[in-house]
């Protein structure tokens, strides 16, 4: 189990430490519920330094990224980041990712943590163009500050105005007294705020002026359980639950990050799936009674005949009601159609619903 620079920070503070993707992660500290309304209402900090980071660099950095990546990152200008997805030769997804693009011909791969061997090794496969790849992974650490008041609480860490800096857009620059650090508009929790790049030896330091900088603001740190059902209420998809080798991008209703203006890994066959439809979708759904819709419970018709499964489900803390994401066949996803989630014995029934559950 590897630990992060900040694992004995976490154990100090009394949090929960699960393993995750070969980490030892925190998973809470007071509980999820008051950590969520903390990200919700005021600021806190995630520690996410298991995430992986691949340089890919040189003149054929681009071409290496078009081919691998479904998003148009010709399209991204230095100082900018994308959200776009590792498509398989089979019609489903390596992994998803953030795109950013340092420098000219520098770019900075952000990848989930249980798949950072698995990543590499599919983009090396495919690098016969000659670009230049490092994977930092093992040196970086990534602090993600989340929340509606992380502007105001972070700006005395910073010359950067913090405020200027819009959504999936970043710059390099002082934060907490480190130089060159990555500050990004990025997260995962559709409250706003930024994820901090650094280097291991210098999130220490990070941490603590954070933390000092947003004690007037309620900071607290949030664990991973937290982090889950924050994305969950926005709809954004967990690689393992919502997307997966087998799981296509079109399906997952990533068709937004799917450009066809270049060819990309299978990018004809998930074309043709765009054009013609898919005989299954993944949709967003609320319970219409009390209970709690988990990973891998049956999702049904009337009848009581199996059309598909949750791939992720809670209670939501911000809604009081249960939620999830799930894929069935193509004649349930019309929003406000009637499905059923098996809760043990009872068949509990749920409407079908736009993204995003919280609307803030």
């Amino acid at each position: 189990m590897k630990d992060t620079a900040l694992t004995k920070t976490h154990e100090a503070l009394g949090a929960k430490m699960v393993p995750f993707a070969g980490f030892n992660m925190p998973v809470q500290y007071e509980g999820v519920n008051i950590e969520h309304e903390t990200v919700r209402n005021a600021v806190g900090v995630f520690d996410v330094s298991h995430m992986g980071e691949f340089l890919i660099e040189g003149e054929h950095a681009l071409a290496l990224i078009q081919k691998v990546t479904s998003n148009d990152a010709s399209k991204l200008t230095i100082g900018k980041a994308q959200y776009s997805c590792l498509p398989n030769d089979d019609g489903g997804i390596v992994d998803d990712l953030i795109v950013y693009r340092i420098k000219e011909e520098t770019f900075l791969l952000v990848v989930n943590a249980s798949n950072i061997e698995k990543d590499w090794n599919w983009i090396v496969s495919k690098n016969d163009v000659g670009a230049t790849m490092r994977n930092l992974s093992d040196d970086y650490s990534l602090l993600a500050i989340q929340g509606p008041k992380a502007i105001e609480a972070m700006q005395s860490l910073t010359s950067q105005d913090l405020a200027a800096i819009n959504f999936y857009n970043f710059v390099v620059g002082d934060f907490a007294g480190i130089e060159h650090v990555i500050i990004s508009a990025t997260g995962y929790t559709g409250s706003g705020g930024f994820e901090i790049y650094c280097k291991n030896s210098e999130v220490k330091q990070i941490w603590d002026k954070v933390f000092e900088a947003g004690n007037n603001f309620g900071i607290k740190p949030i664990g991973l359980a937290a982090r889950d059902t924050l994305r969950l209420e926005m709809g954004y998809c967990l690689y393992g639950n919502d997307i997966s080798d087998t799981t296509s991008p079109i399906e997952a209703g990533l068709g937004w990050i799917t450009k066809f203006t270049k060819n990309f890994t299978n990018s004809e066959a998930l074309k043709k799936q765009k054009e013609q439809g898919t005989q299954r979708k993944l949709i967003a759904f609320e319970l219409d009674e009390r209970g709690i819709p988990r990973h891998d419970y049956d999702i049904v018709d009337s009848n009581g005949n199996k059309i598909g499964i949750v791939t992720s489900g809670t209670m939501s803390p911000s809604l009081c009601k249960g939620i999830g994401l799930g894929y069935v066949p193509t004649v349930f996803t019309e929003v406000g159609s009637k499905i059923y989630v098996q809760i043990r014995k009872n068949a509990i029934p749920a409407t079908v619903v736009k993204l995003p559950f919280y609307k803030g």
